[in-house]
């Protein structure tokens, strides 16, 4: 299969020039090793069957010897070899920071006491997601996110999107894994099948070789699905993994389990925003449930794109996961991270796309067109709010929001008379 380009591929290029090391972390089977190689003169791979054990005593007893080698040198999963960091580091001091030696990539997180400098100044860390649509051919791309925000006057007026409702759940079943791209629908599934699969018997594990049971890690991924992109509660989700009666579990394991499938990047929990438009009760703190890609849910539940059809209010939350991904990967360069609004009155964004400046967008993620309506409206709301509160706050206004934006599964983009633009996943890039 060609190598299709991906969003990573400018960021990784803009910090080998300014680094002299990179770190590419992310959920495994995104693509960080195959990206890496398109710039790395060099590999050492640590999972390799053949070397690994040779590879392992020598970064116990001599770190440097695997760092030889034309650069940039890629290490592939690093974490294995976690004394690798600071030799890396080391490395780079000792050539006065030279720019551009190593790549480094890892599919999880390690504890921070296994090593003993952060980095900071020497290696740079970058995140890279599962395939947008933009990245995977899935979306006509004829609308930039970029653009909306730096471009006032941007047009997005009668952009077309590429896919219809039973295309995206067609994707979101698929998933944003490069392997799955030229795969059938039904062997696509599979991938994420196995991906869920691979998690819950080897990875929760392997992370930190503490032995978690399969069963258990495979309930808490199916709960979480079930509750997927709402604000279900830990107690809730604990409950609704013991009400079999066949699992007892604590809360202290519950999170235990938890904490390693984000360590995974599998969980990847949006936290609330909470403007001071509200009093502090009456918005709410917990933090909306959420997976690296809308496959992870689909494959949890066990069920296939033709029950989704049918399942449309379902496929909603799903459809929320992957307006999270795609922007989480278009907007990676702008440091970006994302959170959510909503209040005991019912008013709501599904998503709050925050950039490194202070700009930000007020996001709802509306499947149909008569969804659009409310959407908008809540919107402008939070927007009225915002401002009433900064007649009375001159001396700690809040920013207004960038940009409200309604993202749809519909086809054709547009601007509202109120200013709200309404723009189909599947027409957006970065």
């Amino acid at each position: 299969m060609n190598y299709l380009s991906r969003i990573a591929d400018r960021m990784l290029h803009e910090r080998l020039d300014a680094f002299g090391a990179v770190l590419i972390e992310g959920p495994k089977w995104t693509g960080k090793t195959t990206t890496a190689e398109q710039m790395a003169k060099s590999v050492i791979k640590l999972q390799d069957p053949d070397r690994r054990e040779e590879y392992l005593h020598t970064a116990a007893a001599m770190p440097s010897l695997l760092l030889k080698g034309e650069h940039p040198r890629l290490i592939d999963e690093w974490q294995d070899a976690p004394v690798l960091w600071d030799a890396v580091r080391m490395s780079v001091d000792k050539a006065g920071g030279t720019p551009g030696l190593y790549i480094l990539t890892g599919s999880n997180t390690i504890d921070k006491d296994k090593i003993y400098h952060t980095g900071t100044g020497r290696i740079s860390r970058m995140k890279m997601f599962p395939m947008s649509l933009w990245e995977s051919l899935d979306s006509s791309g004829e609308v930039s996110i970029h653009e909306l925000f730096n471009n006032p006057t941007y047009d997005v007026d009668g952009r077309i999107g590429k896919l219809d409702i039973p295309e995206l759940i067609r994707v979101a079943c698929r998933g944003g894994w490069p392997a799955t791209l030229q795969l059938s629908l039904k062997a696509g599934m599979m991938v994420a099948k196995d991906y869920v699969n691979s998690v819950c018997d080897n990875d929760i594990s392997a992370i930190d070789r503490k032995q978690r049971n399969p069963k258990i890690a495979r309930q808490i991924l199916r709960s979480y699905a079930r509750n997927i992109s709402t604000l279900a509660k830990k107690s809730s989700i604990l409950a609704d993994v013991t009400s079999s009666g066949e699992i007892t579990l604590s809360t202290t394991t519950f999170d235990d389990y938890v904490s390693a499938l984000e360590k995974l990047f599998v969980i990847q929990d949006i936290d609330a925003w909470c403007p001071a438009i509200r009093s502090k009760t009456a918005i709410r703190s917990m933090p909306k449930r959420c997976f690296c890609d809308p496959s992870v849910a689909v494959a949890a539940m066990g069920v296939n794109a033709e029950a989704l059809e049918t399942q449309l209010k379902t496929f909603g939350f799903i459809f929320e996961q992957m307006c999270v991904r795609d922007l989480r990967a278009y907007t990676a360069d702008f440091h970006s991270h994302i959170s959510y609004y909503r209040d005991r009155y019912g008013l709501e964004a599904d998503l709050v796309l925050h950039l490194e400046d202070g700009r930000y967008a007020l996001i709802e993620c509306k499947l149909g067109s008569r969804e659009i309506e409310d959407g908008a409206a809540h919107l402008l709301e939070i927007k009225r709010l915002i401002q009433e509160h900064n007649k009375t706050e001159r001396q700690t206004p809040l920013r207004e929001p960038d940009l409200l934006l309604v993202l749809t599964g519909g086809h054709m983009a547009y601007t509202r008379t109120d200013g709200v633009k309404v723009i189909p996943l599947s027409c957006l890039k970065d």
